[in-house]
Parts: structure tokens; C-alpha cells; sequence
């Protein structure tokens, strides 16, 4: 017992700092202190939390992994631009380029899409019932939304399948629409292209059932008419008078009525598409959606799985990116638009272009102008201010006659059509002989002039406003040419775009409007 006691003492006496007397007197620290040993249980749970955090970070990685394959297996990918010598310029970044998107709407009946007719109303890749051109500005002040006609009258570009292979010769003149079924998304955005002087950099090709499945995940969007719908016989829309919560299959419904709205035009339902846009950006934006990764994911997983879209848009990345850059847009500044029309001569049941109106439009979207007012200072050039040839008011009669002058005019700005708004010009100043060609797109202007042609040629540039160092002396040239380069898509003014008068037909920012039921098909009470 007394050992045990002394034992106890002597064990009591080393605990603050164990020791031995080592070897000259010096203290060496042994490991059996009381200290110590509570050391290293801290070490051993220390080891166990890393490897069970580590196990959490795996676990959680893993997860992401198997959501992002998810996402991108659940897209197809298609070739972005299907025309003839193909843009190769790099590609945008999409987290703060100018973006144009092209968002694309199926009306194929193949697989899913089978309840909504038959293949043989459209099999394949179908035609573009929907067609929309989404521009983000540079610095993403402002978003614009063109609407293109489905009966939109346009030289289709030649196309060739990448699926099958077949080649699709270009047509003068076809129906915008149907380039789609030319190969895919990407003869269509080759169209739009060759149409508008852009350079597209993606596309979002969705079926029916995208729609139905977003409004569905989204909780459904609003929607007013002004008076009740029953489109049974059609979409399938039925709506009383006021105000409904439409998704699924009524979202797909209100979407797809041909009848239903204003003069049961095409334009009338391009309207009620950009009314129920404007609603379900209201809506994603009011719920913060778009900071909400698992809201954003869920949109994507449900989105993706019925849609097709161009290799530079399939990564998680770039879909991140774009919803980072819509999420803080002012709503003022996102502008619903339609390409300017007017009825196809040949038949009034389809549409061409307006000119100069659509000109004027598309050389705004390449200057990256804000469509609800002003210009975006990081992408609009400052007006020209050139010192430019006397002007005509101010000259003496010119000594020639301005009938027999020839003069043509070469269109090489890129955008369709551009030689009728010159050549009116000059015809109203009093020149007839007349003439007309197109030629590759080139950057700047020049007026070339033969000999004994300089002073019409002097006001020729007078008339345009064109700096007299664009005038070009050359002798095989008979009388004078304009050649009209990018720098002079519209307008007849050189320096200067105007858009068309009350282009934009609403903004996202506009609530409370109730859309205005077909007087026709449902009289009013």
C-alpha cells in the first residue's frame, strides 16, 4: 500500500511537465504527460474531419460532375452557320461580347411532338414558326428581341445537310421558314445573316414540348385578353376574359393560336409571343430566378432536354454566362420588335421586307444602337464629320444635263436591298440614267468617276453628304459610281442611321396590358 501510495506522489509530482535527468544534468521531455496525450486525440480528430470534409467535397463534386453531363447530354448540337464561305472570325466571349442569339421554334411532329398532328404536317427538322433574334449589348445595357415573319419572303442561301449530306441549291426568293428544313438551324441563321449584315453567334432551336415543359417549371406565366377564348377547333386555348396563369399545354396553346388574336394574322400572333416573352421575363426576374443556381438549373434541365442548339453554346459555361448577363438587365431596355413589313406583291398572303424602314433597323443592330433611345457608347461609332463637297443648294447650275448622266450604284454595305433607297434619291434629285449591281461586302464608300465625270461626281457626294475624299478618279469607269459600303447601309445621309419611327412595339417592362381578341371569331359582347 505504501508503494502504491509513494507511486501515486511521485506520478502527481510529473504531471505539469514530465521529465528525466538525462545525461549532464540537461531535462529531456518524455511523452507520457497528461498534455500530451490529449494532443494527440485533437490530432486524430483533426485526421478523421479532413477526411470526412474531403469525403463531403468529393461527394459534392461528384454530384456537379453528374448534373453538368446531365445538362449537356441532354442537348443536340447542330453546325451554327450552314451558308457558303462561312464567317471565321473568332468567336464571341459571352461574357461581355455584343451577342446575338437566334431563338428558333419547331413545328416538326417527330417523336414527342407526335400528339400535335401528324408527320406528314412536318417531319424532320420542320419549319420556324418562331423565329427571334436576341441581341445583348456590350456592357449588357440593353437586350433587343426582332421578330421575323414566318411568311417573310427572303433569298435562302444554299445549304447542304450535314446529316445526309443533300445539297440545297439557293433560292432568289423563298419563304424565311423554311429554310429550316434546309439542313437545319444553321441554313436559317444564314439567311439572317445574308438578310440583316450580322454575324450570328448562336442559335436555340426548341420544340413544343421545351415550351410546355419551361412554363411548367417556372410555375406558369400571366397572361390578359379582353375577352374570352375557346380555340378548340385550333390550339386548343381556352381562356376566360382577364387574367389567367397559362402553362403547359395552355402556355404551348396561346403560343401556337393562328386565329385567336387582333386580325388572326401571323403578325398578329408574333404579337402575343412578344406579350408572353415580356410576361415570363416579368416573372423569372420578379422570383430572381436567374441568381438562383438550383431555379437555373432546373430551367436548364428542362429546357435542354428538347432542345438543339450550336457547339459554342453546349457547355454549362456559356449558358452561366448568359444568365448571368440577363439576370441585372433594366427591363425598359429590353425591346420587342418586328422586321418591317409590307404585303408580297405576288401574293398577299405573304410578306417582304419594308424598305428603307428594315435597313435602317438592321444597320442599328449592327451599331449596336438602343432601339428604346440613344446609342450604347461602347459599341455605336460618333457620327461622321467629314468635310464634305459643296453643297448643291449653294452651287451654280450644274453646266450638264442630269438626265443624260450615267451613273449606277453598286451595292456592297451587306444589307438587302439597298440600292432602292439610293437610287430614289438620285432619281428625285433628277437622274435618270440609271444603273444598278451588287458586289462583296467592302467597309468603306467610294465614288469612282471616268473622265469629264468629276463634277457629277463632286454632286453626287453632295447629294449623300460623302466626304469628298471618297471621290476616285478612274478612267475605265463610264460616267460615275457609287459604291455603297457598310459604312452607308441605310439612310441617305453618309454618318448618319435613323431608326424607323416607333420601331420598338413594347418593352418588358410593360404589365397590366390585356391583348385584343379577334373581333371575327369571337364577336364581342
Amino acid at each position: 500500500m505504501a508503494r502504491r501510495r509513494t507511486q501515486k506522489g511521485a506520478d502527481a509530482g510529473r504531471q505539469g511537465t514530465p521529465r528525466t535527468a538525462a545525461a549532464g544534468g540537461a531535462v529531456a521531455v518524455t511523452g507520457t504527460g497528461r498534455h500530451f496525450r490529449a494532443h494527440r486525440r485533437a490530432t486524430l480528430w483533426m485526421k478523421i474531419t479532413a477526411v470526412a470534409v474531403a469525403v463531403v467535397m468529393v461527394g459534392v463534386v461528384s454530384v456537379a460532375g453528374i448534373l453538368v453531363m446531365r445538362l449537356q447530354n441532354n442537348v443536340q448540337v447542330a453546325e451554327l452557320n450552314l451558308g457558303p464561305g462561312a464567317s471565321t472570325a473568332a468567336a464571341a466571349d459571352n461574357n461581355k461580347d455584343d451577342l446575338q442569339i437566334l431563338i428558333l421554334g419547331t413545328d416538326t411532329r417527330d417523336g414527342a411532338n407526335g400528339g400535335y398532328g401528324t408527320t406528314a404536317d412536318a417531319t424532320g427538322y420542320g419549319h420556324s414558326d418562331v423565329m427571334m433574334l436576341m441581341n445583348i449589348s456590350k456592357g449588357n445595357r440593353e437586350v433587343s428581341v426582332v421578330s421575323f415573319p414566318r411568311d417573310l419572303m427572303v433569298p435562302i442561301p444554299a445549304c447542304k445537310d450535314p446529316k445526309t449530306g443533300e445539297q440545297y441549291p439557293a433560292q432568289e426568293l423563298g419563304q424565311l421558314n423554311s429554310a429550316l428544313s434546309q439542313g437545319g438551324p444553321g441554313c436559317t441563321v444564314a439567311a439572317i445573316n445574308q438578310l440583316t449584315g450580322l454575324n450570328i453567334d448562336h442559335f436555340m432551336l426548341a420544340d413544343f414540348t421545351a415550351v410546355k415543359d419551361l412554363s411548367n417549371v417556372i410555375g406558369g406565366v400571366e397572361v390578359c385578353v379582353d375577352h374570352s377564348v375557346n380555340d378548340v377547333n385550333g390550339s386548343g386555348l381556352v381562356l376566360p376574359a382577364g387574367k389567367s396563369l397559362v402553362q403547359g399545354e395552355q402556355a404551348l396553346a396561346f403560343l401556337r393560336t393562328r386565329h385567336s388574336f387582333g386580325d388572326a394574322s401571323d403578325i398578329a400572333r408574333i404579337q402575343a409571343q412578344q406579350y408572353f416573352l415580356g410576361s415570363m421575363i416579368r416573372k423569372i426576374k420578379s422570383d430572381g430566378t436567374l441568381s438562383d443556381l438550383p431555379k437555373v438549373y432546373n430551367i436548364a434541365d428542362a429546357i435542354t432536354k428538347n432542345l438543339t442548339i450550336d457547339s459554342g453554346l453546349a457547355n454549362i459555361p456559356s449558358m452561366v454566362a448568359i444568365a448571368n448577363r440577363l439576370k441585372n438587365i433594366d427591363l425598359t431596355k429590353v425591346a420587342f420588335v418586328t422586321a418591317p413589313w409590307v404585303p408580297f406583291p405576288a401574293d398577299e398572303n405573304r410578306n417582304i421586307l419594308s424598305q428603307p424602314a428594315a435597313s435602317d433597323l438592321f444597320t442599328a443592330l449592327r451599331k449596336g444602337t438602343d432601339l428604346t433611345g440613344g446609342s450604347s457608347p461602347s459599341t455605336s461609332a460618333p457620327p461622321a464629320q467629314p468635310t464634305t463637297a459643296p453643297a448643291t443648294a449653294a452651287a451654280p447650275v450644274p453646266a450638264y444635263d442630269k438626265t443624260i448622266q450615267p451613273v449606277t450604284v453598286v451595292n456592297a454595305s451587306g444589307a438587302a436591298d439597298r440600292n432602292t433607297e439610293l437610287l430614289a434619291a438620285l432619281t428625285a434629285a433628277g437622274y435618270t440614267d440609271l444603273g444598278q449591281s451588287t458586289a462583296a461586302t467592302a467597309a468603306a464608300t467610294t465614288i469612282s468617276y471616268g473622265n469629264g465625270f468629276q463634277d457629277v461626281a463632286t454632286d453626287v457626294a453632295a447629294l449623300f453628304r460623302i466626304p469628298a475624299s471618297a471621290l476616285v478618279a478612274s478612267p475605265g469607269v463610264s460616267g460615275v459610281r457609287l459604291n455603297a459600303g457598310s459604312d452607308f447601309a441605310s439612310g441617305t445621309a453618309y454618318g448618319q442611321s435613323a431608326l424607323p419611327p416607333d420601331i420598338v412595339a413594347s418593352t418588358a417592362d410593360q404589365s397590366g396590358k390585356c391583348l385584343t381578341v379577334n373581333p371575327d371569331m369571337y364577336p364581342q359582347d
